[in-house]
């Protein structure tokens, strides 16, 4: 038994270690290859062997080398080697995280890992919260918890009753809102495009001035780090006078909210402590496996209202279960890999890994800026978007740039101009690789 998981093991380190000399993204041959994985359902078995050499030959040339220094997309993360640790030995250990009786284990570590995140990003100690898939869950989590409490305190159980007949709630949004929080908003019936938008001001920062006049009940959604250009929402001025008028305050922050782990770049994300809920990712800026979110909400008891399921063969432990904050049931162990990303880390150690990559994104805005191209927005975070010219000519340095395999980043439409997005979110990305990937872009542009 254990001697294909020797050999998987050794191809998995193997893998690991050419990340950085192989191409980013795949070559057509390799994508080509993969049909050697199809054919109809085999009658009988295969060793298992065989089965990670197949995968190993075919499907390893096919990935996206999003775990390499030199991946700049969609602001993902790498692996953290103590996380990928954690997560085999959580795949050989098979937990379900359901409850404490399901897995002492994993309810007991997610409990100990979340507290580490409450701490690191300085919100209020004895927020709840739980594990969930990425930030699009997260912002449901957070959303439910907030609809649970806005409409019970005007009598109506939500959970039970559902929304048929129930109070209208309002929804305030910023214009540049991200659409997994519209997603989640769709799936919890409250409606994407009945949101009330607030307009934006030039790095898509939602205009205090421009909030509307607030009445119960209301949930006002703020963004802690614009997918664009990584800017937020200014927290310190909103969230007053939201709560002045009852209103929930949900705050969307996958990736920018980490910003308050690290003491340089925190006052960029002052006053979000304020609000009711959080949701962020762990497999972006915290450099955690696929797939990890986190959603954290002050009156732990909002999420467990909105969350938690009674069964007549349920034993429950003596405190309260990972199922009572989750949408999930039935789960892996998501938080060990935080807890390890944590451990390894240490507080100093996630501080540096946060404003090292920050200092990666100015560097590539001033290495871009002085070979004449134009960057689009304030590169105070991990963000940079720049464009080479009209949108056709951004357009063509793009495609060059992700076939050319140096590096990966991706294109985007902001403020009705063509850019390329640049993410820099991984713990690998030194500053040779910065170097390595403007020395591409630049060569690409000019040709």
């Amino acid at each position: 038994m254990t001697q294909p998981l020797e050999e998987a093991a050794r191809r998995a380190i193997d893998y690991l270690e050419g990340l950085a000399e192989r191409p980013v993204a795949p070559s057509p041959a390799a994508l080509a290859g993969l049909e050697a994985l199809a054919g109809a359902l085999p009658e009988s078995g295969s060793d298992t062997a065989e089965i990670v050499d197949l995968l190993d030959r075919v499907a390893a040339p096919a990935t996206v080398a999003s775990a390499g220094p030199r991946y700049f997309g969609f602001v993902t993360g790498g692996t953290l080697p103590a996380s990928l640790a954690a997560n085999w030995l959580a795949g050989a250990w098979d937990q379900n995280t359901f409850s404490a009786v399901s897995s002492p284990l994993g309810a007991r570590i997610e409990a100990i890992a979340l507290g580490w995140v409450v701490e690191a990003l300085d919100l209020p100690r004895g927020s709840g919260g739980g594990f969930v898939t990425g930030a699009t869950m997260a912002n449901l989590a957070g959303l439910a918890a907030a609809r649970h409490r806005v409409l019970g305190g005007l009598g109506w159980k939500v959970e039970d009753d559902g929304l048929f007949g129930a109070p209208p709630i309002t929804v305030v949004v910023g214009a540049e809102v991200h659409v997994s929080l519209l997603k989640a908003l769709g799936l919890l019936g409250l409606g994407r495009e009945r949101v009330v938008r607030v307009p934006t001001d030039g790095q898509g920062r939602m205009r205090a001035d421009a909030l509307p006049a607030l009445t119960p009940p209301t949930i006002v959604c703020l963004q802690a780090g614009n997918v664009n250009t990584g800017a937020f929402d200014p927290a310190d001025s909103v969230i007053p006078l939201a709560k002045r008028a009852g209103a929930w305050v949900h705050v969307d922050g996958a990736f920018g909210l980490w910003a308050r782990a690290a003491p340089a770049l925190a006052p960029l994300a002052a006053g979000f402590e304020a609000a009711d809920s959080w949701a962020l990712d762990g497999h972006k800026w915290l450099n955690v496996p696929y797939d990890c979110g986190i959603a954290l909400v002050r009156e732990a008891a909002a999420l467990a209202g909105a969350m938690s399921v009674k069964a007549d063969y349920l034993a429950r432990g003596d405190s309260p279960d990972p199922f009572d904050f989750t949408p999930e049931c039935s789960r892996r162990m998501r938080g060990i890999e935080v807890w390890a990303a944590l451990k390894s880390l240490g507080r100093r150690g996630l501080a540096a890994m946060i404003e090292g990559n920050c200092r990666a994104a100015a560097r590539f805005a001033e290495g871009l800026a002085r070979a004449g191209f134009a960057v689009l927005n304030e590169v105070a975070l991990n963000q940079v978007l720049v464009a080479f010219g009209d949108d056709a000519e951004t357009e063509r340095v793009i495609a060059a740039v992700q076939a050319d395999g140096t590096l990966w980043a991706g294109g985007t439409t902001w403020h009705g101009r063509r850019a390329m997005r640049i993410s820099v979110s991984s713990w690998a990305t030194g500053a040779d690789d910065v170097e390595t990937s403007l020395a591409a872009i630049r060569r690409i542009a000019g040709a």
